[in-house]
């Protein structure tokens, strides 16, 4: 990536009362949320006065100065009344807007692309996954220049909190082989020495820049303001600044709450320098010292500027600009500031220093003034062009192809890709997949195989002449898989990303990601926000279930059928059979990539099952109508003359269940066996039938019609009340096997004898209802 050339530097006369007038309308939204508005309910509205002063002067820097229009920024979720106060001095958002911070349908507590009036570049509020979506972003738009074109370039920038680094979501991230190249991925910390609670005991800068600068980042340091720097210039300066740089966190907090008299006497400390520093201190009057201690990088423009000019665009770069939480505020430097709101009298006597009318709050620059002249020059540098819309190429329904033999839904999985790619090229261009370090474990081999890894640049295939590799790892630009390290984290981050380069870019992915069933729900947090922000993807979980009986309990899920059935914004299926995997994988392709699009779960298994259990109907119409019925969330998959009960199957289980309906019809009653695809498309239709939500409902009268209103008994490999809600259909005596305990090693049999989702549980479940 080129270097970015940064525009002339603004006057700091001119920023500083830029910073001023950002500062006064962020906390004048946070104010008014709180202390105008009505608020009938009498609970705390909330906002970050105090987080949101700590990165006035970087974003002021960054916005008014810095960032061009191919630049992308994540905010730090607290600092968003920030961004809100520069959008509108920009243009970007009307004053009506300005009384509605977290208010409904109004401004969003923390920064939204999907809800915000002005969307921002990235949704934040999950703390270390709104921070490193622009390097998951920087990896995407690297991807589409690679293979398509026409995403442009531009760096991705993330402010991040100083406790935002606790989160290990940021290391994952950080030491993650694939992004030691990317240069256009800027990190800005805002060293507050400030966490919710506390003033952190020991931040220990040094040793988090060490762990950048070992992934390879470049690392930037902004401590002192120039204040500063010129007491340090003086005869006992160095004493200064060595007492500064070894006082404890709480140590250098308390000091900015003294009085300057107080100051004076407790700032030279009692160590060998003590008299150095007092006899430095004696001709500078209190508010002088007062104004210096608080003089840090991060609040000094000419600092910053050098920072930003420092950056190298061919790594990583992370910026540690000190700062002090609530700068410019009556709380500033206090421990307990984080959510703390000013009170009235702080807040007028805050509008006296900063220069605003309390009876004109919202007021901008006068015409003409340098401040309204830069504000202008400013949105007339960041003015984006639209983002061309663009359709994703169609995707098949149905191969026309038949299955035969024993095989499992996760071997589906990458017959499915590699005949997408014989079938509808166009389409399967647009396929991506991600998969952190489990490949050739769930099946993607033969995929691989034919699409290659992507890379930033093309790779030698060391094993290319070695037969006795089967799997081709040949890495260039043009690949179509994405190999990470084991962190799933990063999996689900990299998905939203890559869905979200249609709304970005007029570029339209169909990503997918496949990981261990067992971690979904490790990734469930960071998943769940990529689709909330509008990341569109399919998540394969796989293998999954007690059916990987030999594994034992630490890799055999139980609760991710639930997971994926209440997961808004998802559609979860769970296929039996191969050609169910072909049909329900297609449909959730075409979903991707649009204005209304959806995101997908499919839960695969390893389990071989024979696939003419699947009793596809030879007559095509009768095939596309199985076809629609699966992908709606299900289908008769056996009916019985005179059937008495109903058992309602779901993955891997389904053989069980109709060696069971056999068993029963043995024995004088009949039953019919449901072949359940997607719960969650099956219990909205529910809602719907009771006037909640707007599915459709037709699924429910094929599968469960009022005239054949039966007992029912439904199994799963997985908690049992994923299926439960069926029985309250028609109001029919149920019973729910599935797994609701740890699991151990063993065979398939006995395991799912030990769990009662065997043939013999489901037939005494079932009689148990009939007789």
């Amino acid at each position: 990536m080129p270097t970015a050339t940064p525009p002339p530097r603004l006057p700091t006369d001119v920023l500083v009362s830029i910073e001023r007038r950002v500062l006064w309308l962020a906390a004048a939204l946070v104010d008014h949320a709180n202390n105008v508005r009505d608020n009938s309910s009498g609970m705390k509205v909330g906002g970050h006065q105090a987080s949101s002063a700590s990165m006035v002067s970087i974003m002021t820097a960054l916005w008014f100065q810095h960032l061009r229009p191919q630049d992308r920024v994540s905010v730090k979720p607290h600092a968003s009344p920030v961004l809100h106060a520069i959008k509108y001095l920009l243009g970007d958002l009307e004053t009506k807007y300005l009384t509605t911070l977290r208010e409904f349908g109004g401004l969003q507590s923390y920064p939204s692309r999907t809800k915000d009036p002005e969307p921002a570049d990235y949704s934040t509020g999950s703390v270390g996954i709104g921070a490193t979506a622009p390097v998951w972003g920087a990896l995407a738009r690297r991807y589409v220049n690679a293979r398509f074109g026409g995403a442009g370039d531009g760096r991705q920038y993330s402010l991040m909190g100083d406790a935002e680094l606790d989160e290990g979501a940021c290391w994952e991230a950080v030491v993650d082989p694939m992004v030691a190249g990317l240069g256009e991925v800027v990190w800005i910390v805002d060293l507050n020495r400030q966490s919710l609670d506390r003033v952190v005991p020991d931040i220990a800068a040094h040793r988090l820049q060490g762990m950048f600068a070992a992934a390879g980042w470049q690392v930037i340091t902004v401590k002192y303001g120039r204040l500063l720097q010129d007491l340090f210039s003086r005869p006992g300066g160095s004493s200064l600044r060595g007492r500064i740089d070894a006082m404890t966190n709480p140590e250098y907090q308390r000091m900015l709450r003294l009085p300057g008299t107080d100051l004076r006497e407790r700032l030279p400390g009692t160590g060998a320098d003590s008299e150095r520093i007092r006899s430095l201190l004696v001709d500078i009057p209190d508010e002088d010292v007062q104004r210096a201690l608080r003089n840090l990088g991060g609040h000094d423009h000419e600092a910053l500027a050098d920072a930003f000019d420092a950056i190298d665009d061919t790594r990583p770069t992370v910026i540690f600009a000190y700062t002090v939480k609530g700068h410019g505020l009556p709380t500033e430097g206090h421990p307990q500031n984080h959510s703390s709101l000013l009170t009235a009298d702080q807040f007028k006597g805050l509008a006296g220093r900063l220069g605003a009318d309390l009876a004109n709050k919202w007021a901008k620059f006068p015409a003409a003034s340098p401040e309204s002249i830069a504000c202008a020059e400013a949105a007339a540098r960041l003015a984006r062009t639209p983002t061309p819309s663009a359709t994703p190429p169609p995707v098949p329904t149905d191969f026309g192809r038949n299955v035969s033999g024993t095989r499992s839904t996760q071997a589906g999985l990458g017959s499915t890709l590699l005949d997408l790619m014989r079938s509808a090229p166009e389409a399967g261009a647009r396929v991506v997949t991600v998969s952190p370090d489990v490949t050739s474990s769930t099946n993607l081999g033969g995929w691989v195989n034919k699409v290659g890894v992507w890379s930033t640049d093309d790779r030698p295939d060391w094993f290319a002449d070695d037969p006795e590799t089967i799997l081709r790892w040949r890495e260039s630009t043009q690949g179509q898989h994405i190999e990470l390290g084991i962190a799933e984290t990063n999996l689900v981050c990299a998905l939203s990303e890559l869905g979200s380069t249609w709304s970005r870019w007029g570029q339209p992915l169909l990503p997918i990601g496949v990981l261990y069933d067992p971690f979904v729900e490790r990734a469930l947090e960071p998943w769940s926000f990529g689709i909330y922000s509008g990341g569109q993807s399919i998540l394969v979980g796989t293998p999954s279930g007690v059916s990987l009986a030999a594994e034992g309990g630490a890799h055999q899920s139980i609760k991710t059928p639930s997971i994926g059935l209440e997961q808004p914004g998802c559609t979860m299926y769970e296929p039996a059979f191969v050609l169910d995997t072909e049909w329900v994988l297609l449909a959730c392709l075409a979903r991707l990539g649009r204005s209304d699009g959806h995101s997908a779960y499919l839960r695969l298994s390893t389990r071989p099952i024979d696939q003419t259990l699947a009793a596809v109907p030879a007559d095509p119409v009768a095939r596309e109508r199985r076809r629609t019925h699966t992908v709606a969330g299900g289908y008769l998959l056996r009916r019985s003359n005179d059937a008495v009960v109903t058992i309602a199957a779901m993955g891997a289980v389904t053989p069980e269940a109709l060696a069971a309906a056999d068993r029963l019809t043995a024995l004088g009653h009949p039953a019919d066996v449901l072949c359940i695809t997607s719960p969650g498309m099956l219990f909205e239709a529910v809602q719907a039938r009771r006037g909640i939500g707007q599915a459709p409902d037709w699924i429910l009268d094929a599968l469960l019609p009022a005239p054949a209103a039966r007992p029912l008994v439904t199994v799963l490999d997985g908690h049992p009340h994923t299926l439960a809600f069926l029985a309250a259909v028609h109001g029919v005596p149920a019973t729910h096997l599935g797994v609701s305990e740890f699991g151990q090693s063993g065979d398939l049999a006995s395991v799912y004898r030990h769990h009662g989702i065997d043939e013999a549980a489901i037939v005494c479940a079932a009689l148990d209802l009939v007789d």
